[in-house]
Formats: C-alpha cells, structure tokens, sequence
C-alpha cells in the first residue's frame, strides 16, 4: 500500500511539473530519453532488424540459430537504465526481427558473489549474509525506481500476470504502448525485470507453441553427420550464464529453447529455488519447468545411469540434446579447451581414436569433487572414436567440445533428462 503510494505521490508531482505526458502523445524518443538507450529507431520495435538494433545498444551477440537469436550484455556498474542499475540486458530476436528486451536489475545471482568448489569459510558466510540482505533491500529499491520511471511517461500500469506454470508466472505491473507491452516484475527476493513484449505476446502470458509438425521438420535439419564421424546437434541456442552459478536453469533455458519453448533462466532459477549466486537441483528445476514444458506441448523424460554413446546415440538420432550432470576439474575441464582446437579439423578417426588412448586410462583414476557439480549439454557422438560431445552455457567459446566416454561417465552425476515431443 505504502509503495502504490508512493507512486502516486511521484506520478502527482511529475504531472504538476509537466513532464507527465499521456500515454497517446508518446513518441518512441520520450521512451528512449527516459530508459537512458536508444533502444527504439522508430515507433515499431517489432519491425527493426536484431543485430542492427543490438549494434546500436552495443549488446554482443549471444547466439544466432537459422530461426532466432539473442544478444546478451552483462553491464558494468557504472550504467544505468530508467536510474536503476542493470545487471543483464538482453535481445532476442526471431527471423531477423526484434522479437524481445529483457533488463534484469538486482537478482540473487549476479548480485552474490557466486562460490565455487568447496564450502564458506566463517568469512566467506558473513560476507554473502550482507550481500543477501543487501540484496533483498535493493530489489524493493529497483521496484520503486523502475516503477516511479515508467510512471513518469506511461502513467498508471495494469495489474497482470505472466509466464506458464505455477512456479513460472509472475504477477506483474503493465503498459501498453503502441503495440508494445512493458512489464515489471519483482518477486520476492528472486529480481527486479522489466520485459518489453510485442502486445499479443504479453496477452497470451509468454505462451508460445511451435506444432509439433514444425518442430520436427526444423530438428531432423539440425543433424549434422560429419565426414569424420561426428554426429552433432546444431541451431541449439547459446546461453551465457556469466560469472554466477546459473548452469542448470542457462542450460535448462537452451534446451526448452531448442524445443521451442520460451525459457528464461531468472525464471528458471525461481522455479528450481536456486540459492544466492547460484546452486540449483536438477530435481527442483525439473519439478519447476515441467508445467510450461507441458503447457508447450513437450514432455520430460529421465533417462538413468551413467551416460554412455548407446544412450546418447538413442535422442542425438531423433535430434534431442541431453542435459547432463557432472562434476567438474577444473584442470580437465581447461585442457578440454586445448584438446578442442587439437582436435579441429580432425579427418582420421582411427589415428584420433588410439591418440586418445592415455587420456581414457587416465579417466579410470580421475576424482570427482562433490562440490563441483554442474550441468551441461549432451550435442553429438562420434561411434569411431569413442566420443562423447558437449556443450556449456559459457558462449560461443564452449558452444562444442569432446571426451572420451570413459572420460565422461568418471565425471557423470547420473542420469540424463531431455525434452521429447
């Protein structure tokens, strides 16, 4: 009550200066001037072309598929958006064209510091105790700010809701803009977003539904079978987790992506109660996401114990990635890098296969942290060398790499899930 209040105060103030303009006498350089970018070009978002309007924001590209694309810019602290402090920008883009802005503010995994491998020292605990209840004031604080911005220039928004399922949906604060819906959200404790959605869009909640007809003539094209042996998936959308610990929902939010089932993974990360700076269970997040998967008309499926090329040959075949988890070394997982750009360009399976023999002897004495736990994506197979593909939400730079089987079922947590039709 106090917080719808206060905006009312501030929308009084700014309409008694004059600088609250209705909704109708809007021009899209009013909205550029009060989100601080020059995110419009014209007065349709939705007709611009993605690359050339991320160009223009200076947002690097992310990902591109043969259908969409997203770019995705992890700002420094220094800038600000409707006078808040942006944490994650996003486009995404759909045969070329703007499709959707996401501006995530203060949210419990990029502003944590995110621990890796090990458990907190007594230090290290007080220090993300602060960063936590600093976290929780500085939601509400981006609430007001982005609200009293939107305010000033759209004037009162509508109450909504969006997403599908459940642990997916959020109530939010709406406006309605010459076909374009601005959304805030701020749940509890999880973020502060504002969405800018084409109207239709937003009216259906985020539901987005390929026909399952669509969908599988796209897959059976993103079977790639190489020369050399190598069976990969391709179009699978990249997402760059950054420097938190959101593994499990960015590669979560790439597979029911792939499956053309709109994802984010904020969202995600609700859903699936990841911890401050991140730390999910791939059983609270399957448990989460499993309402929208359904409601997008895809099921879930686990396939159980340690991974191995029959099992991954079984959904690459039917082009389904496999979301996998693992324990990671950090010094293995670095020579993987190395062992990449070696492998590029391979032509011989046979002299590839016997160069890998010490690195699958080695897997039978490799230890795994249990603290070390993580999830990636399982894109390809190649039967003549033994080989087991992989992807990480990491960017372009960790879009495919290999090990050996034995490699991959030393660092395998057990079992996979995909998304099936």
């Amino acid at each position: 009550m106090c917080s719808q209040m206060l905006v009312r105060i501030i929308s009084l103030f700014f309409v008694a200066a004059g600088l609250l303009q209705p909704a109708r006498a809007l021009t899209f350089e009013s909205l550029n001037a009060a989100f601080g970018i020059p995110l419009w070009s014209s007065d349709n978002l939705w007709a611009d072309d993605a690359a050339a309007t991320a160009t223009r924001l200076g947002w690097p590209q992310e990902s591109q598929t043969t259908t969409d694309s997203s770019f995705r810019k992890y700002p420094s602290a220094g800038e600000l958006i409707l006078g808040a402090r942006p944490y994650s920008l996003a486009l995404y883009g759909e045969k070329g064209l703007v499709s959707g802005i996401s501006m995530m503010f203060a949210n419990k995994g990029d502003a944590v510091e995110t621990l890796s491998g090990g458990r907190a020292d007594a230090k290290q605990t007080r220090e993300r105790n602060k960063e936590i209840k600093d976290l929780k004031s500085a939601i509400i604080a981006d609430r007001h700010t982005l609200e009293s911005a939107l305010v000033a220039v759209l004037g009162q928004p509508a109450d909504d809701r969006f997403g599908q399922g459940v642990q997916t949906r959020e109530t939010v604060k709406r406006w309605n803009w010459n076909g374009h819906a601005i959304l805030l959200a701020t749940p509890r404790d999880e973020y502060a977003v504002v969405r800018i959605l084409p109207v239709a869009a937003a009216d259906l909640k985020g539901k987005s539904r390929v026909p399952e007809a669509e969908l599988r003539e796209r897959i059976a094209t993103r079977i790639e079978r190489r020369p050399n042996g190598d069976v990969v998936l391709k179009d699978i959308p990249m997402v760059n987790q950054g420097p938190k610990g959101y593994c499990v929902p960015a590669t979560w939010e790439r597979a029911m992506r792939y499956m053309g089932v709109p994802a984010d993974m904020y969202v995600l990360a609700m859903a699936g109660g990841t911890g401050a700076g991140g730390g999910t269970s791939i059983d609270a997040i399957a448990a989460g996401a499993r309402e929208a998967i359904i409601r997008g008309g895809r099921q879930l499926v686990f396939e159980p114990g340690k991974v191995n090329i029959l099992t991954v040959k079984k959904y690459i075949g039917r082009g389904l990635p496999l979301m996998w988890g693992v324990y990671v070394d950090r010094g293995f997982d670095d020579s993987l890098f190395g062992r990449a750009r070696e492998r590029a360009g391979m032509t011989d399976p046979a002299a590839w296969s016997k160069q890998m023999a010490d690195a699958r002897k080695a897997a039978k004495k490799m230890k795994t942290n249990a603290f070390a736990g993580h999830v990636r994506l399982i894109i390809g197979y190649n039967d003549k060398t033994g080989e087991i593909a992989f992807s990480d939400s990491w960017g372009p730079r960790a879009a495919e790499r290999w090990m050996t089987q034995e490699e991959a079922q030393a660092i395998s947590q057990g079992g996979c899930q995909a998304i099936n039709f």
